[in-house]
Order: C-alpha cells, then structure tokens, then sequence
C-alpha cells in the first residue's frame, strides 16, 4: 500500500511492524517476514541515516527503535498506523500479528 510512496516494500513492512511492535532488529524481522537479511539491513540503515530510526546495542544486537526527536515522527507513525488499519483482516492477522514471546521467561519454569 505505501511501497509506491517509498518505492520499496521493506520499509512499509518495518513501519508498520514498529508501529505495532515498537522495536526491532533485522534478524527478527528477515525471520518475521520470511525475506532475506540483507535487504531489511539495508532498510534500517537508510531509515537510520535518514533519523527516523536509531539503534542501539542489546548484547551484540542491534536494535532499531524510532528516534524521538525526529520531527515528523507522529505523522509517519499515524500514516503507517493508518496503512495498517486500512489492510485486510486476514493479511493483519497473517503478516504482522506476533506469536514470539516478548517477555522473558521466569528461571526454572517448566515448558
């Protein structure tokens, strides 16, 4: 849907993945979206020197967050926000809902 308005599919799926997930890294979303690493990478570094991302290092991830300081961040969240309410129910559930666990999980519990 907004891929003509970036001219790149990548960074439609990693906005609207933000905007549900708030963070990312690019092994997550290559496994997320069944694609290859080397173009997500390439997104979130141009989304990166662009300012709309910044990253961060958890252990030796790299993580990409939204910069908050960029100055029109509430406006690209709600356009993407938007592109997502706008999409299928079936493509919302199948593409951008999450099963993986977000928090970790308590020591010595059982699976």
């Amino acid at each position: 849907m907004l891929n003509y308005l970036f001219a790149n599919k990548n960074v439609e799926k990693v906005l609207i993945y933000l905007v549900l997930h708030q963070k990312a890294y690019a092994s997550e979303l290559s496994q997320f979206f069944c694609s290859a690493i080397h173009p997500i990478q390439k997104t979130l570094q141009k989304l990166e020197s662009g300012g709309l991302l910044v990253s961060f290092l958890e252990g030796k991830t790299r993580v990409f967050t939204w910069n908050p300081r960029y100055p029109f961040l509430p406006e690209i969240q709600a356009l993407a926000k938007k592109a997502y309410d706008f999409l299928p129910s079936d493509i919302q559930e199948t593409t951008y809902k999450s099963t993986k666990r977000k928090r970790p999980r308590k020591t010595g519990k059982p699976l």
